[in-house]
Protein backbone atom coordinates (compact mmCIF):
# COMPACT_ATOMS: atom_id res chain seq x y z
CA UNK A 1 0.00 0.00 0.00
CA UNK A 2 1.46 2.85 -1.03
CA UNK A 3 0.53 6.56 1.08
CA UNK A 4 1.79 8.91 -1.11
CA UNK A 5 1.28 9.75 -4.98
CA UNK A 6 4.87 9.77 -7.55
CA UNK A 7 3.46 13.45 -8.03
CA UNK A 8 3.39 14.55 -3.95
CA UNK A 9 5.75 16.11 -2.51
CA UNK A 10 9.09 14.08 -0.93
CA UNK A 11 8.92 14.12 2.97
CA UNK A 12 12.47 14.83 3.36
CA UNK A 13 13.58 18.43 2.45
CA UNK A 14 17.35 18.10 2.42
CA UNK A 15 19.35 21.87 2.41
CA UNK A 16 22.59 22.77 1.96
CA UNK A 17 24.07 19.42 2.12
CA UNK A 18 27.95 20.28 1.13
CA UNK A 19 28.27 22.59 3.86
CA UNK A 20 31.49 22.92 5.78
CA UNK A 21 30.89 23.88 9.20
CA UNK A 22 30.00 20.93 12.23
CA UNK A 23 26.31 21.70 12.21
CA UNK A 24 23.71 19.67 11.17
CA UNK A 25 20.52 21.50 11.79
CA UNK A 26 16.96 19.16 12.09
CA UNK A 27 13.52 19.73 12.16
CA UNK A 28 10.96 17.13 13.19
CA UNK A 29 7.59 19.09 12.65
CA UNK A 30 8.26 20.97 9.55
CA UNK A 31 5.25 21.09 7.59
CA UNK A 32 1.42 20.87 7.23
CA UNK A 33 1.51 18.57 4.49
CA UNK A 34 -1.21 15.70 4.31
CA UNK A 35 -1.22 12.85 1.70
CA UNK A 36 -4.27 13.29 -0.53
CA UNK A 37 -5.69 9.51 0.15
CA UNK A 38 -5.85 10.77 4.18
CA UNK A 39 -7.96 13.68 2.89
CA UNK A 40 -8.12 16.13 5.74
CA UNK A 41 -8.12 13.58 8.87
CA UNK A 42 -11.45 15.11 9.92
CA UNK A 43 -9.82 18.25 10.59
CA UNK A 44 -10.87 21.88 9.32
CA UNK A 45 -7.87 24.21 7.69
CA UNK A 46 -7.51 26.01 11.25
CA UNK A 47 -7.67 23.41 13.49
CA UNK A 48 -4.41 21.97 10.87
CA UNK A 49 -2.86 24.99 10.99
CA UNK A 50 -2.47 24.60 14.71
CA UNK A 51 0.62 23.83 16.86
CA UNK A 52 -1.30 20.15 16.55
CA UNK A 53 -0.58 19.78 12.92
CA UNK A 54 3.63 21.25 13.19
CA UNK A 55 6.27 23.22 14.89
CA UNK A 56 5.19 27.14 13.82
CA UNK A 57 7.81 28.88 12.47
CA UNK A 58 10.71 25.93 13.29
CA UNK A 59 11.44 25.66 9.72
CA UNK A 60 12.12 29.38 8.80
CA UNK A 61 14.32 29.65 12.10
CA UNK A 62 15.86 26.05 11.24
CA UNK A 63 16.74 27.36 7.81
CA UNK A 64 18.25 30.45 9.49
CA UNK A 65 20.26 28.96 12.04
CA UNK A 66 21.65 26.68 8.58
CA UNK A 67 22.91 29.58 6.48
CA UNK A 68 24.03 31.27 9.48
CA UNK A 69 26.38 28.51 10.59
CA UNK A 70 26.80 26.83 7.05
CA UNK A 71 25.49 23.77 8.50
CA UNK A 72 22.99 21.03 6.91
CA UNK A 73 19.17 21.55 7.35
CA UNK A 74 17.07 17.85 7.54
CA UNK A 75 13.51 18.85 7.62
CA UNK A 76 10.31 16.56 7.45
CA UNK A 77 7.53 18.40 5.25
CA UNK A 78 4.53 16.23 6.50
CA UNK A 79 1.96 16.82 9.15
CA UNK A 80 2.95 15.32 12.50
CA UNK A 81 -1.01 14.24 12.38
CA UNK A 82 -0.21 12.11 9.53
CA UNK A 83 2.79 10.65 11.43
CA UNK A 84 5.14 11.60 14.54
CA UNK A 85 9.11 12.00 13.21
CA UNK A 86 10.06 12.53 17.08
CA UNK A 87 8.36 9.57 18.24
CA UNK A 88 10.13 5.96 18.76
CA UNK A 89 8.49 3.31 15.94
CA UNK A 90 6.71 1.68 19.34
CA UNK A 91 5.08 4.64 20.60
CA UNK A 92 1.51 5.38 21.00
CA UNK A 93 1.39 8.95 19.98
CA UNK A 94 3.14 7.79 16.29
CA UNK A 95 -0.06 8.46 15.18
CA UNK A 96 -1.79 10.26 17.13
CA UNK A 97 -5.56 10.05 18.15
CA UNK A 98 -6.05 13.25 20.21
CA UNK A 99 -3.57 15.95 20.52
CA UNK A 100 -3.77 18.20 22.94
CA UNK A 101 -8.00 18.55 23.39
CA UNK A 102 -8.52 17.73 19.90
CA UNK A 103 -9.91 14.51 18.37
CA UNK A 104 -8.20 13.29 14.97
CA UNK A 105 -11.49 11.32 13.50
CA UNK A 106 -8.94 9.90 10.52
CA UNK A 107 -6.34 8.27 12.93
CA UNK A 108 -9.07 6.44 15.03
CA UNK A 109 -8.93 3.20 13.28
CA UNK A 110 -5.62 3.52 11.56
CA UNK A 111 -4.69 -0.61 10.98
CA UNK A 112 -1.16 -2.23 10.48
CA UNK A 113 -1.46 -1.78 7.62
CA UNK A 114 -1.86 1.83 7.34
CA UNK A 115 0.67 2.34 10.32
CA UNK A 116 3.08 0.58 7.70
CA UNK A 117 2.35 2.74 5.00
CA UNK A 118 2.81 5.59 6.90
CA UNK A 119 6.10 4.63 8.76
CA UNK A 120 7.40 3.70 4.33
CA UNK A 121 6.48 6.42 2.83
CA UNK A 122 7.52 9.04 5.36
CA UNK A 123 9.08 7.88 9.19
CA UNK A 124 11.73 5.86 7.67
CA UNK A 125 12.96 7.99 4.60
CA UNK A 126 13.34 10.79 7.41
CA UNK A 127 15.16 9.28 9.41
CA UNK A 128 17.21 6.94 6.45
CA UNK A 129 18.33 10.49 5.28
CA UNK A 130 20.05 11.67 8.85
CA UNK A 131 21.64 8.38 9.38
CA UNK A 132 23.09 7.84 5.90
CA UNK A 133 24.32 11.83 6.48
CA UNK A 134 25.52 10.77 9.72
CA UNK A 135 27.60 7.67 8.77
CA UNK A 136 28.99 9.66 5.76
CA UNK A 137 30.25 12.38 8.18
CA UNK A 138 31.58 10.12 10.56
CA UNK A 139 33.27 8.15 7.57
CA UNK A 140 34.83 11.19 6.41
CA UNK A 141 36.09 11.93 9.75
CA UNK A 142 34.28 15.47 10.45
CA UNK A 143 32.95 16.37 13.55
CA UNK A 144 28.99 16.63 13.83
CA UNK A 145 26.63 18.99 16.07
CA UNK A 146 23.50 18.04 16.29
CA UNK A 147 20.64 20.78 16.34
CA UNK A 148 17.18 20.34 16.54
CA UNK A 149 14.43 22.88 15.53
CA UNK A 150 11.08 23.23 17.38
CA UNK A 151 8.46 25.30 18.77
CA UNK A 152 6.27 25.62 21.51
CA UNK A 153 2.62 27.04 22.27
CA UNK A 154 2.95 29.93 24.80
CA UNK A 155 -0.04 28.09 27.26
CA UNK A 156 -1.05 24.47 27.41
CA UNK A 157 -3.94 22.86 29.19
CA UNK A 158 -4.79 26.80 30.23
CA UNK A 159 -1.63 26.86 31.57
CA UNK A 160 0.51 30.66 30.72
CA UNK A 161 4.40 28.93 30.11
CA UNK A 162 7.14 32.22 30.52
CA UNK A 163 9.76 31.01 28.83
CA UNK A 164 10.50 32.39 25.34
CA UNK A 165 13.33 29.67 24.81
CA UNK A 166 13.75 26.11 25.79
CA UNK A 167 17.28 24.30 25.71
CA UNK A 168 16.67 20.66 25.80
CA UNK A 169 19.31 17.74 26.21
CA UNK A 170 19.79 14.11 27.05
CA UNK A 171 22.68 12.61 29.09
CA UNK A 172 25.49 15.12 27.36
CA UNK A 173 25.71 18.28 28.43
CA UNK A 174 28.67 19.57 26.35
CA UNK A 175 27.22 22.19 24.06
CA UNK A 176 24.08 22.60 26.62
CA UNK A 177 25.83 23.87 29.58
CA UNK A 178 27.83 26.63 27.56
CA UNK A 179 24.44 27.53 25.82
CA UNK A 180 22.64 28.06 28.58
CA UNK A 181 25.60 30.11 30.83
CA UNK A 182 25.59 32.45 27.26
CA UNK A 183 21.53 32.40 27.33
CA UNK A 184 21.51 33.14 30.97
CA UNK A 185 24.10 36.10 30.97
CA UNK A 186 22.32 38.09 28.57
CA UNK A 187 19.62 38.12 30.98
CA UNK A 188 16.64 39.55 28.33
CA UNK A 189 14.29 36.53 27.74
CA UNK A 190 13.31 33.63 30.10
CA UNK A 191 15.23 30.54 29.59
CA UNK A 192 13.93 27.07 29.84
CA UNK A 193 16.78 24.66 31.00
CA UNK A 194 15.01 21.13 30.11
CA UNK A 195 11.78 23.18 29.69
CA UNK A 196 8.57 23.18 28.61
CA UNK A 197 9.61 19.22 27.79
CA UNK A 198 12.91 17.44 28.54
CA UNK A 199 14.67 14.55 26.29
CA UNK A 200 12.91 11.28 27.67
CA UNK A 201 11.93 8.01 26.68
CA UNK A 202 8.94 9.04 24.16
CA UNK A 203 11.86 11.46 21.57
CA UNK A 204 13.33 9.84 18.86
CA UNK A 205 15.45 12.39 17.10
CA UNK A 206 18.05 13.12 20.51
CA UNK A 207 18.20 9.77 21.10
CA UNK A 208 18.05 7.86 17.79
CA UNK A 209 20.95 10.09 15.99
CA UNK A 210 22.73 11.92 18.61
CA UNK A 211 23.13 10.33 21.88
CA UNK A 212 23.65 6.74 20.48
CA UNK A 213 26.69 8.27 18.54
CA UNK A 214 27.85 10.55 21.24
CA UNK A 215 27.32 13.60 19.06
CA UNK A 216 27.02 17.18 21.14
CA UNK A 217 23.71 18.18 20.49
CA UNK A 218 20.41 20.63 21.97
CA UNK A 219 16.91 20.63 21.06
CA UNK A 220 15.92 23.96 20.87
CA UNK A 221 12.24 25.30 21.45
CA UNK A 222 11.02 28.35 20.89
CA UNK A 223 7.62 29.75 21.77
CA UNK A 224 5.94 29.64 18.28
CA UNK A 225 4.31 33.31 19.08
CA UNK A 226 7.78 34.68 18.65
CA UNK A 227 8.36 33.33 15.53
CA UNK A 228 4.99 34.16 12.91
CA UNK A 229 6.84 36.00 10.71
CA UNK A 230 10.32 35.83 8.68
CA UNK A 231 12.12 39.04 10.25
CA UNK A 232 11.05 37.60 13.70
CA UNK A 233 12.77 34.33 12.31
CA UNK A 234 15.51 35.89 11.22
CA UNK A 235 15.93 37.94 14.39
CA UNK A 236 15.81 34.16 16.37
CA UNK A 237 18.39 33.07 13.88
CA UNK A 238 20.86 35.75 14.08
CA UNK A 239 20.63 35.58 17.83
CA UNK A 240 20.85 32.03 17.90
CA UNK A 241 23.41 31.47 15.44
CA UNK A 242 26.12 33.80 17.57
CA UNK A 243 24.86 31.92 20.47
CA UNK A 244 25.02 27.90 19.15
CA UNK A 245 29.10 29.55 17.71
CA UNK A 246 30.20 29.94 20.89
CA UNK A 247 29.03 27.25 22.98
CA UNK A 248 30.65 25.06 20.03
CA UNK A 249 34.16 26.73 20.58
CA UNK A 250 33.68 25.64 24.38
CA UNK A 251 33.52 21.99 23.81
Amino acid sequence: MSLLQPDEPAPVLLERAGARSPFVITCDHAGQLLPRSLGDLGLSAAERARHIGWDIGALGLARELAERLDGVLVAQRYSRLVIDCNRPPASPDLICVRSEATNIPGNCAVDAVSRAARIDAIYRPYHATLRALLDWRAAAARTTIYIAVHSFTPIYAGVARPWQIGVLYGSDTRLATPLLATLLAAGDVTVGDNQPYRIDDQDHGIPEHALARGLPHVLLEIRQDLLTTGAMQAAWGERLASDLARAARAL
